[in-house]
């Protein structure tokens, strides 16, 4: 399939194909005069980097997530430890909603004299 129908059916832009292309994320097969050709695999692996990406893998990531053959090889070990700074996330996440929660309903007239909000604000500063 040419470039503007995988754009069409993977919803990635050929412009951001183009790209994963020079950086090795994906192959095309040749060209059909100026377009450039995929075979129907390319559209799995887009997904794959798509699910890589909103997990928060970077593209350099994912290339150690591809095999030389466009075969994923899936790293288990990369993937515990993104799962791990994901839970982290959350948790600091967490925090900080309860504590903009808080926030918006603490009774103290002003919110710098809530100690509630202080504590927010030392954390966000790195005290």
């Amino acid at each position: 399939m040419d470039i503007g129908e995988v754009a069409s059916r993977s919803g990635v832009p050929a412009s951001t194909l183009r790209y994963y292309e020079e950086r090795g994320l994906i192959a095309s097969t040749g060209r059909r005069g100026l377009r450039r050709q995929f075979d129907a695999g390319v559209l799995q692996r887009l997904a794959l980097i798509a699910l890589g990406r909103s997990a928060g893998f970077s593209l350099d990531d994912m290339l150690h997530l591809f095999g030389p053959d466009a075969e994923p090889r899936i790293d288990r070990g990369m993937l515990a430890e993104k799962a791990d700074e994901l839970d982290a996330t959350i948790e600091r996440l967490g925090v900080l909603r309860d504590s903009l929660r808080h926030a918006a309903r603490c009774p103290a007239p002003r919110h710098l004299e809530c100690p509630s909000f202080q504590r927010l604000l030392r954390s966000c500063s790195g005290e």
